[in-house]
Parts: structure tokens; C-alpha cells; sequence
């Protein structure tokens, strides 16, 4: 096993949450070291065409990705290929282990492992994503434009995406495996209301059919067996979002499912030194942009927060470091 590393910031995760916060923690003379995780760049890896990111009418999500790791090392980040496996909160240094088996030990982290779409499990669903199955309504409605698209889901989110997406389809058919919806009432309100919207209750989704695209759904009824096709050409899965917080669960306050809680207008978790950034923390807008906006603020605030620390001691527990008023007296 090599050596522990010792470093003033470590950012945990490399969506746009923790590129930004890389960025800025560099411009900071931080020398901040970023762990990129399983999937480098995070979700917006898995989608094709981006055209919400100011600046860029469409740009590839992979590409843009790239851009934000090269800007990070232009900056002076230093970018790890690795997976933190295990984080140890409870003293300070906070300590990181990795697969690789490198430990490091660090003054203040930046938590940036986001979030991940909850999906059928189907292998057609895996065949079509970006090319016509996808998890995110905001992201990628634009590109159905008066074409018949499928939800999946029974929840809020399934009924916020089906109703967003009439801003683009000539028709939404939302499919729910019961024979009732799980949303608030007010929403389900809507849902019925609207023109465009058709529901199908008590079916499930038995494949995704397509050629070089989504072309239909094939549904099966839950008690006949009985099958049906949908036509298609856009199939989003809305079953929610599982924040990716295992590393530090029981170690930090979570929330609302798992999703890491964050003192209100800042980034600082119920952990003196630890940071929360991105879709770990926001059940809400999940955006690329809103991600990245909350890299900023960890990097800005690890940094205020370490310029007002004394320097670090090796095996000191939190209790003995704890600043007097803890940062959530006022919740």
C-alpha cells in the first residue's frame, strides 16, 4: 500500500459540481486534489446533445465534460483516476480510502458524487439511451417536438416530466403499473386535465422498441398478461433519483431520500470541514448549470472555511476541533 497523501482540499466526484469546484479551489492556491469516481464526468457522460449549458447552443455531453476536466488541470487541480471507497468523517484530517489502495488525508472535502436515474432494469432501455430513452424531461424534451412520447412512473417526478413534456409533444401517454398515482393531488389534478395527456394504469413496460432510434413501447398488463404496443419516439423513465451518498451515510445529516443536507444559502453539511455539492444535495433542479453553480460555492466556502482554521492535527477527534457553535444551531 503506498503511502498516505496528505492535501489541503479533496473533492470527492467529477460531474460539473466537482470540475467547478476543482477549478475555483485551484484558482484559490488550494492545490485541490479531485477523485473522479466509477464514472468520470458523471451523468451528463451518458447524454448526446446538451443545449441548455450557457454559452453552448449544443455541445455532446462527453465533450463537455472533457472541457471541464481540462480547464480543471489548466487550472492546476490535480485529477485522480480512482474510486473512493471508503471516508472516515469523524476526525480531522478526514481520511479517504481508494481502490487503487492510495489513502488520503485531508483538511476539508468536498462531497461531489451526485445523483443517479433510477431505470427499469431493461437491457432494450440500456440499448436506446440517448437515442430516445432518457431520465431528465428538462434536458432532453426540446428534441420532441410534435412527436408522441411515453412516461414511465407513478410518483411526482412522473408527473412533473409528463407535464413538462406537453411543452413539446403532440401527445404524452403516462403508463403507471397500478391504478393509482402516487403524486400530490394538485399535480394529479393537472395531469388529468390537460388535453394532451392519456394515462394507462395497471401495465408495465416489457421492452423498448426501436431501430436506430425509439420507435414504441410494448406494455404488459399486470393481472391479464395481456400485451399492447405503444407508438414512440421518446421514452423517459421517471421513477426518481437515488442520491449517490452511501459514503457517507450515518456520517453527515441526509434527507428527503438520502440527499445530503446543506445549511441553506451555503454548502456546509452538519460536518465541520465537509462540503456538499450537486445533485448529492438537490432533489429539485438537478441541472448541469445549478451543479455547477454549487461547485462554486464548496470550493468558496472550503476556502473560507480552512483560512479560519488553525493548522490540522493528525488523530485529532472532531469533538476536540468542533468550532463552539455548531453550523446548524439555527435549523
Amino acid at each position: 500500500m503506498a503511502d498516505p497523501r496528505h492535501v489541503r482540499l479533496l473533492i470527492v466526484g467529477s460531474g460539473p459540481a466537482g470540475y467547478t469546484a476543482a477549478v475555483y479551489a485551484a484558482r484559490a492556491m488550494l492545490a485541490p486534489v479531485l477523485i473522479q469516481g466509477m464514472e468520470p464526468g458523471g451523468q451528463l457522460t451518458t447524454t448526446t446533445e446538451v443545449e441548455n449549458w450557457p454559452g453552448d447552443t449544443s455541445v455532446q455531453g462527453p465533450e463537455l465534460m472533457m472541457r471541464m476536466e481540462a480547464h480543471a488541470r489548466a487550472m492546476g487541480a490535480d485529477i485522480v483516476t480512482d474510486l473512493v471507497t471508503r471516508l472516515d468523517l469523524s476526525r480531522r484530517p478526514f481520511v479517504a480510502e481508494t481502490d487503487s489502495g492510495q489513502v488520503w488525508t485531508a483538511d476539508a472535502i468536498v462531497l461531489a458524487t451526485g445523483a443517479r436515474a433510477k431505470w427499469l432494469g431493461l437491457p432494450s432501455e440500456e440499448k436506446y439511451k440517448g437515442f430516445g430513452v432518457s431520465a431528465c424531461a428538462t434536458c432532453d424534451g426540446f428534441f420532441y417536438k410534435n412527436q408522441e412520447i411515453v412516461v414511465v412512473g407513478g410518483g411526482n417526478t412522473a408527473v412533473e416530466e409528463a407535464l413538462f413534456l406537453t411543452n413539446f409533444a403532440s401527445r404524452v401517454t403516462l403508463v403507471h403499473r397500478r391504478d393509482t398515482l402516487r403524486a400530490e393531488k394538485i399535480m394529479q389534478d393537472r395531469l388529468f386535465r390537460h388535453p394532451k395527456i392519456d394515462v394507462i394504469w395497471n401495465h408495465e413496460v416489457e421492452e423498448v422498441l426501436g431501430e436506430q432510434g425509439v420507435t414504441g413501447v410494448r406494455l404488459r398488463h399486470v393481472q391479464t398478461g395481456e400485451a399492447r404496443v405503444v407508438p414512440a419516439t421518446g421514452f423517459f423513465v421517471a421513477i426518481g433519483h437515488a442520491p449517490a451518498s452511501e459514503l457517507v451515510a450515518g456520517q453527515v445529516d441526509l434527507h428527503n431520500g438520502g440527499y445530503v443536507k446543506v445549511e441553506p444559502g451555503s454548502t456546509m453539511t452538519s460536518v465541520p470541514g465537509v462540503f456538499a455539492a450537486g445533485d448529492l444535495t438537490d432533489h429539485v433542479y438537478r441541472q448541469a448549470v445549478t451543479s455547477a453553480g454549487m461547485g462554486c460555492m464548496a470550493a468558496l466556502d472550503a476556502e473560507r472555511w480552512l483560512a479560519a482554521q488553525p493548522m490540522s492535527h493528525v488523530g485529532e477527534t472532531l469533538s476536540e476541533t468542533r468550532d463552539p457553535s455548531p453550523a446548524f444551531s439555527h435549523w
